[in-house]
């Protein structure tokens, strides 16, 4: 579930919201991330929980605009400042402030986004084409995303929706053992 508050025009905040939940046998996740951003997709306030297996990830991340920087705390007590320049983003406000760029007809530039760590994160546009979905084929927009981090680099294919919110439907991360694939549902 992704979830926005604001209609791109008056808010003087936005809220988003994430929840994931996926499960194989042996194995579960729960993601649960919320944002708080200005009106132009930069963070504010980053909340992550997330339980991967027997993994739990719990911390919170804020931009000190008066620092320049943002503290990342952990809910066991760890605490790190990144120094950082002008407007952050998350991977969460990343993907909205990402679809107001493609409404406006703009492949965003590269930049830097923060989950946890720093990665930066670069896109290109492959062209139109349509996916089958279970409620039909869809014409969508097809973008390759590469985000190198600080232990590697991983390129996927988003598919984003031709309506007017440019809904990202469909998430392909190719990986060892096969292709990875979300579709968002409507």
């Amino acid at each position: 579930m992704i979830s926005d508050n604001a209609d791109g025009s008056s808010a003087a905040f936005r809220k988003h919201e994430f929840r994931l939940e996926a499960s194989v046998p042996g194995f579960s996740v729960l993601d649960e991330v919320k944002t708080l951003s200005k009106p132009d997709f930069c963070l504010i306030r980053l909340e992550k929980k997330l339980k991967h297996g027997t993994r739990l990830t719990d911390e919170v991340m804020e931009v000190l605009p008066d620092e320049n920087t943002v503290e990342r705390k952990t809910a066991k007590g760890g605490s790190t400042k990144i120094p950082v320049q002008g407007c952050v983003r998350d991977a969460l406000t990343f993907i909205y402030y990402f679809r107001q760029e493609i409404k406006a007809g703009r492949v965003p530039a590269g930049q830097r986004v923060f989950f946890g760590s720093s990665y930066q994160v670069e896109s290109k546009y492959l062209g139109a084409q349509s996916v089958s979905l279970p409620a039909g084929p869809e014409a969508t927009d097809k973008f390759q995303i590469v985000i190198q981090g600080p232990v590697g680099k991983h390129s996927l294919e988003v598919f984003f929706g031709r309506d007017s919110e440019r809904t990202p439907l469909l998430f392909r991360l190719p990986l060892i053992l096969g292709t990875f694939s979300m579709e968002l549902q409507r």
